[in-house]
């Protein structure tokens, strides 16, 4: 929002010297984030002046239109003779007054001017654009002074332009939309400098008459809650925008059109209320304002033909059939508080106007530019929220800035459907802003600073009025004041936004920065210290941790051949998704990892190991919605219940994937790829980490997708299924794009008990007795029941066992293979004896025997 200082002086009385700094720092202090303030007396140096072009030469030859001008500077140039000046505009004819800069000055950008020789001629000088001259974004053509003008040739053109002025641009948040206007900024400055403010949206104005400017049905008045109207008929359309006005348009970067249309834009720049202009001869019948038909096409003032959606509001021509909305319903000749239609606008000959203002629904206008992709300066106000009390205040003031200066009659008919319901009032405790601030704010003060805001409060004002000095009122003693936000404050909804104002108004400065005292902590919890040391296990043995996103795409369970009863596949949809493609919460941590390997897979990366630790997410079926909870106070614990019992179960999960070589190969020898024993040994890592012992984890051979059916493994705990760990399937694997036999582990670590408290075993300080035993089993018994089997047969002795070697051949006997084990042996109180050490070997072995007929290798 760009706006002249001399344009806030007609309603607010700012001080006759006030220093463009001192405004920056008003502004600032009320949270309005400033620009740039530019004196524009500053930004050009050197002879400006009014010109009149007396001479126009069109110069051929050249790729784009070039012209040489002779033009009467008076005696600015110091000879009274005519100057000499190439431009390539072509918006201005002779006896056009134009703006131009003479040798020696220099324009914003310090971009100086001087004599030159182009294009074959003599060029003294420059005719200057808006752009050029830093009084907007216009660079279309020259400024081409009005006929109105009482500047002559030579005269300094900087009081002209405007460019004796300061211009203020400020950039506002979506919250506040009353300070997109003259009238809201100048309110501000008010409030910031502490004096009188002029409020022209409380001008009053004439009201709806019995019989209306023009008929106008409001089809849905959700949609448009409040329409006015007025006619202003025989005006003169070749009548020029006064010189202020197009200064003050430019200044605001918004081009001269024709008078009509220039003032909906001053009005809008004023009032904050946007406005459209309708040639009234060439509307057939009655205007329709109602929800667009699906299908419907409208061409806007730019020239481009939209297809409407239902969604879209628009006013419709009734006198014009239109087979797709039915009888009555018209032809859409505007798409309502976004951009007006080519059909009806007003034109050069347009001598019969109807002006309309209106108050539409902010989302349905946010949702309809964005559609379109048609962001106008209307739009940009309504979806802010524009004051619903407005549209009479504007309408009267266009039509009385027409009649004056475009001449023709007002209508005496106004139309004014009104269906705005009013504020909701809002009840704060006197004492709220204290206390959530850390500031004494005396009742009163507070009072005083929402009435200054525009709020009319009521319930116990009368009360502290009387003692203005009165410093806080006690806890559970609160005077409980009553608030009506003003119209124009659609953003004031809760106490929070009250809290806001008096502390914005009071000056942010007087709240003090205070660092809060930190709460002694408890350290960290169990589950927090067993994720932090599976992390640096996992990156101990070599494993990259990523943190993958965690959406998925409802393609992802077939891709992973879950079955169709998998509960895996059942997952929650986000509401609003990032992106479409990938709507749904992960149920597995194994989608979003793998995809992470397949992208670096891509970018030249052979050899793999990731890991990830986060949440998967479960819906509960049945759950409900959550409940409503504000933010005035801290939910209570039956809200906090209500709404866990709505959210999804979420319980953590660790997985790892691995691709390539875990043992490279080089110089030193050939290397080892991946298997589905890294995977389960990852597993074995991760509890062993989390505090479970052996003889709790079991390890099983199971069918379980994505993994392999003959190299997948079922994970226990206590005869808990914690997780699978393997060699994926093939058909994942083709599916996904990943190399071959890439493996996979993931574990459900909420499933994983907490470790036991265990007393440190006491160390023998005897010999261990070592014996190796080689076991030969069928190729089908897993080696790990083999090793329960050893561990229940050998007894106490039996400190520690483990397998070392697996072997297979046709010596032995085909489906048979050979397990070796390390067998460690020890005694507490002495040192074993041979014969010992060979009697409880042979308990294993026997033991062995007998589960799972093992026989002693080479016996």
């Amino acid at each position: 929002m760009r706006v002249s200082v001399s344009w806030l002086r007609e309603y607010v009385d700012l001080p006759a010297h006030l220093a463009p700094a001192d405004l920056e720092q008003a502004l600032v202090d009320l949270g309005i984030e400033v620009e740039s303030i530019v004196d524009l007396g500053e930004t050009v140096t050197g002879p400006l002046v009014v010109g009149e072009v007396r001479e126009i030469e069109e110069l051929t030859g050249f790729k784009k239109p070039i012209r040489f001008c002779r033009v009467d500077v008076g005696d600015a140039n110091g000879t009274g003779e005519l100057q000499e000046i190439v431009c390539g505009a072509t918006n201005f004819t002779v006896g056009d007054r134009v703006v131009v800069i003479l040798p020696g000055g220099v324009l914003p950008g310090n971009f100086a001017i001087g004599a030159r020789r182009t294009y074959g001629r003599n060029s003294n000088g420059m005719i200057c654009s808006a752009k050029e001259l830093g009084l907007g974004d216009d660079h279309s053509g020259i400024i081409v002074l009005p006929e109105s003008s009482p500047a002559k040739p030579g005269d300094d053109a900087r009081p002209v332009v405007g460019l004796d002025d300061v211009v203020v641009e400020v950039e506002l948040t979506p919250d506040r939309g009353y300070q997109m206007s003259v009238r809201g900024i100048a309110r501000e400055l008010a409030h910031a400098v502490g004096v009188p403010f002029r409020d022209p949206g409380l001008v009053p104005a004439p009201g709806a008459t019995e019989r209306p400017a023009y008929p106008v049905e409001v089809r849905d008045t959700v949609g448009c809650d409040r329409f006015a109207a007025r006619m202003v008929r025989g005006v003169d359309p070749t009548a020029p925008s006064p010189a202020w006005m197009v200064q003050r348009l430019t200044t605001a970067g918004i081009r001269s059109i024709s008078l009509p249309v220039d003032i909906t834009n001053y009005v809008m720049l004023e009032l904050g209320q946007p406005m459209h202009a309708f040639d009234a001869d060439r509307i057939a019948g009655p205007l329709v304002v109602r929800r667009a038909e699906p299908g419907e096409k409208l061409t806007t003032l730019d020239g481009v033909t939209r297809r409407l959606t239902g969604e879209d509001m628009v006013i419709c021509d009734a006198g014009l059939p239109n087979p797709l909305a039915g009888e009555g319903a018209g032809v859409p000749i505007s798409l309502a508080a976004v951009m007006g239609g080519e059909t009806s606008e007003v034109v050069e000959g347009t001598t019969n106007v109807l002006f309309e203002a209106a108050h539409w629904d902010p989302v349905m206008v946010g949702r309809t530019a964005r559609r379109h992709k048609l962001f106008s300066e209307a739009a940009k106000r309504w979806e802010r929220g524009v004051d619903p009390a407005l549209p009479l205040v504007a309408i009267d003031r266009a039509v009385r800035l027409l009649v004056e200066h475009g001449g023709g009659t007002a209508g005496d008919e106004i139309l004014d459907i009104d269906h705005v319901r009013p504020r909701t009032p809002i009840t704060i405790p006197a004492d709220l802003p204290s206390r959530r601030v850390g500031v004494s704010y005396p009742p009163a003060r507070v009072v005083a600073l929402l009435e200054q805001v525009g709020c009319a409060v009521a319930a116990g004002a009368d009360r502290l009025a009387e003692d203005p000095g009165e410093v806080g009122v006690a806890a559970g003693d609160s005077v409980a004041l009553t608030v009506t936000p003003p119209t124009w404050r659609p953003d004031l909804t809760d106490p929070a936004d009250l809290v806001e104002e008096v502390v914005r108004l009071d000056g942010y400065d007087r709240v003090p920065s205070v660092l809060p005292v930190a709460p002694a902590g408890r350290g960290l919890t169990w589950q927090q210290r067993r994720r932090r040391a599976i992390a640096r296990a996992l990156a101990d043995q070599g494993y990259a941790e990523v943190l993958s996103q965690p959406f998925v795409a409802p393609e992802l369970a077939d891709l992973l051949g879950l079955p169709a009863d998998d509960p895996r596949r059942r997952a929650v949809r986000v509401a609003n998704p990032l992106s479409e493609e990938e709507p749904l919460l992960r149920t597995t941590l194994l989608g979003p990892l793998l995809g992470v390997l397949r992208r670096n897979l891509g970018r030249g990366q052979r050899d793999l190991a990731l890991y990830e630790i986060g949440a998967v997410f479960h819906p509960r079926p049945g759950a409900g919605t959550p409940p409503h909870m504000g933010v005035d106070h801290r939910p209570s614990d039956a809200e906090f219940a209500a709404a866990d019992a709505v959210l999804p179960d979420q319980p953590r999960h660790v997985a790892v994937v691995l691709a390539g070589e875990v043992e490279p190969t080089g110089w030193w020898g050939a290397g080892r790829p991946a298997g589905w024993a890294d995977a389960i040994e990852a597993a074995r890592t991760v509890l062993a980490v989390a505090g479970m012992p052996d003889d709790r984890v079991t390890v099983r051979a199971a069918e379980h997708a994505p993994w392999h059916p003959g190299r997948c493994a079922q994970v226990l705990v206590d005869d808990t299924v914690v997780g699978y760990a393997g060699e994926l399937h093939p058909a994942v694997v083709a599916a996904l794009e990943l190399p071959r036999r890439t493996c996979a582990m993931e574990l459900n670590l909420d499933a994983v008990p907490a470790a036991p408290m265990l007393q440190a075993p006491a160390v023998s300080s005897f010999p261990p007795a070592l014996i190796d035993v080689a076991l030969v089993v069928d190729a089908s018994v897993p080696a790990a029941q083999v090793q329960e089997a050893l561990v229940e047969g050998a007894g106490d002795l039996l400190e520690s066992v483990r397998l070392f070697d697996v072997y297979e051949s046709d010596q032995l006997g085909a489906g048979r293979r050979s397990l070796a084990y390390k067998l460690a042996f020890r005694a507490p109180d002495r040192t074993l004896t041979v014969e010992e050490a060979v009697a409880a070997r042979d308990a294993a072995v026997a033991r062995a025997a007998e589960r799972h007929g093992a026989t002693l290798r080479g016996a």
